[in-house]
């Protein structure tokens, strides 16, 4: 996963801005400037060719094939991906959401998955864990997975609704929720929501999920802070 440092955007995108330029709601910055973000992450991906999508908050993924990669300028309307070729970055943008990245034993493939609240609770993991498994012929229990970061649970506050997604659902218990001294406010703890979700799937190898991109600006892009801001990556691929 990326960081802010490294990039060439300037203002409130500094750093290692990473989001295409046409994608809704896009960042005002320079498209010579991302241009160059995205060829220097590309270049620390050993060869590896990252493949950005157009994340609408949904619970669709898509699988990618080395042999039909998007043409310049194309992103596959989804939330998550996953490929079984190597040579193919799975790869999420987010400042503020939370990276899920999926491996399956042996490098039979990889997945990554957009998981804001909205995602998470309409089952973004459930459709990328089940489609990974099944392209690469293993169980839930065999794949490991890596939480990048997202907004933290001291820092997330949400209303009553949002806490009433997750908790109709038999994944995820009130420990996750702490009220926050204003009627029907919550501190959601999206990475623990997620490792609840993650467990109820039958995976047990779960680690990562301790920054915070809220609490450290000169290192994390974060929407909930500036709302104009950069966008990172955090991109998985079979070596």
């Amino acid at each position: 996963m990326a960081t802010r440092a490294g990039g060439v955007s300037q203002g409130a995108c500094q750093g290692l801005n990473l989001r295409p330029v046409g994608l809704p709601g896009g960042t005002a910055d320079d498209a010579a400037h991302i241009r160059e973000n995205q060829r220097r992450f590309a270049a620390a991906l050993d060869g590896a060719v990252p493949v950005y999508l157009n994340q609408v908050h949904g619970a669709d993924a898509v699988r990618l094939h080395r042999a039909e990669l998007p043409a310049a300028g194309e992103h596959p309307v989804a939330d998550a991906s996953f490929t079984t070729d190597r040579g193919v970055a799975c790869t999420v943008l987010v400042a503020d959401c939370l990276p899920v990245l999926l491996a399956a034993p042996d490098g039979r493939g990889v997945a990554a998955a957009h998981a804001g609240w909205r995602g998470l609770a309409g089952g973004v993991l459930e459709r990328t864990v089940t489609a990974l498994c099944e392209a690469a012929a293993c169980e839930p229990s065999e794949l490991s997975a890596w939480l990048g970061a997202c907004i933290g649970p001291e820092r997330f506050e949400v209303g009553e609704e949002v806490r009433t997604a997750f908790l109709r659902q038999p994944s995820h218990t009130a420990e996750r929720f702490r009220a926050t001294g204003t009627a029907g406010k919550w501190w959601a703890d999206l990475p623990g929501l997620a490792r609840e979700r993650l467990g109820h799937l039958g995976l047990h190898r779960v680690s990562g999920g301790q920054w915070c991109t809220v609490s450290e600006p000169s290192r994390f892009f974060s929407f909930r802070r500036d709302r104009d801001t950069g966008r990172h990556a955090a991109a998985i691929w079979i070596v």
